[in-house]
């Protein structure tokens, strides 16, 4: 029989790559995380992780046993909000999003929600989609609002095909020029035309994702600023330290002296959507889906 406490130790050592990391997370020695994982190998007859001077990474067998211990987290987290349902009639849903994307479209959705479930205690968390879509994965979180560009979802180490992704939006991306600048009036630009342009961006993943595009275009951006925030960006867009490139749904509330402009087609976009696992028995968490399918749908009204 498989031991479910070595699942989640060497679930850590996923994460973390190293026993060392693993241990600290864990508060246990690395000793003792080696041994549990050694004695895992055992048990199976198979090797799930391969150690090195550099750390260590899955197998195969390893990765599977990963997705397994993720799956027996969660499940065991549903059993838990189950007894507590039981015990207090209430029923507890966490929602992780990102910013940008929980302001447009989370507030009408749980408006929606409340009526339909009025015992449902609801719990935010805001977070990034590398950071929390393994947290549904694990079953900490019910919900993710997440997103991602042309690459698949930043899901974390192991398979993630207990992930369900339900898309929303597609979110295309605009330059955020001065209002004085020589390119403002135009109705939209080609990328090339950008590539003496001092740039100023919103988050670090959407550095790459220009130095991506801009490489398929033939050039190297000049990056002067990143910031955590897209307003902050715009914000020093207007201040004439250089043009940036900003979601659509991150386009509001507007700033004053600037001008936005879309890129021509094919131009880079992020993908919105909701990831959950394990829901359809869930009917606040399937309540909650759909209302979020309404809220995207009517930004296309």
């Amino acid at each position: 029989m498989i031991d479910v406490h070595r699942l989640r130790i060497l679930r850590a050592v996923a994460e973390h790559g190293s026993f060392n990391r693993a241990a600290a997370a864990l508060h246990l020695t690395p000793s003792a995380v080696s041994q549990h994982v050694a004695a895992l190998e055992r048990s199976l007859g198979a090797e799930v992780v391969v150690r090195s001077t550099r750390g260590v990474t899955l197998t195969p067998a390893g990765q599977i046993m990963v997705g397994a211990a993720e799956s027996v987290a969660a499940e065991l987290e549903h059993a838990r909000q189950q007894v507590d349902q039981l015990n207090t009639g209430r029923v507890q849903l966490t929602v992780a999003t990102f910013t940008s994307g929980g302001r447009l479209l989370l507030p009408g959705a749980l408006a929606r929600l409340r009526p339909a479930h009025p015992r449902t205690v609801l719990h935010v968390r805001e977070g990034e989609p590398e950071d929390t879509l393994p947290l549904v994965r694990q079953g900490a979180v019910d919900v993710a609002l997440a997103y991602h560009f042309d690459g698949p979802l930043p899901v974390g180490p192991g398979p993630s095909s207990s992930l369900e992704w339900t898309p929303l939006l597609e979110d295309p991306l605009h330059v955020v020029l001065p209002m004085g600048h020589r390119l403002a009036g135009r109705d939209v630009l080609d990328l090339t035309e950008l590539a003496a342009e001092p740039w100023v961006l919103g988050c670090l993943k959407t550095e790459s994702y220009l130095r991506r595009f801009a490489e398929r275009a033939g050039f190297a951006p000049e990056v002067r600023g990143t910031t955590t925030d897209y307003f902050f960006a715009r914000s020093l867009v207007a201040a004439g330290m250089g043009i940036s490139l900003i979601p659509s749904i991150a386009l509001t509330p507007e700033i004053p002296g600037l001008r936005t402009v879309p890129i021509k087609p094919p131009g880079p976009s992020r993908y919105i959507g909701v990831a959950a696992i394990n829901y359809r028995d869930r009917p606040h968490v399937t309540t909650l889906i759909e209302a979020l399918r309404e809220q995207a749908m009517q930004q296309h009204r």
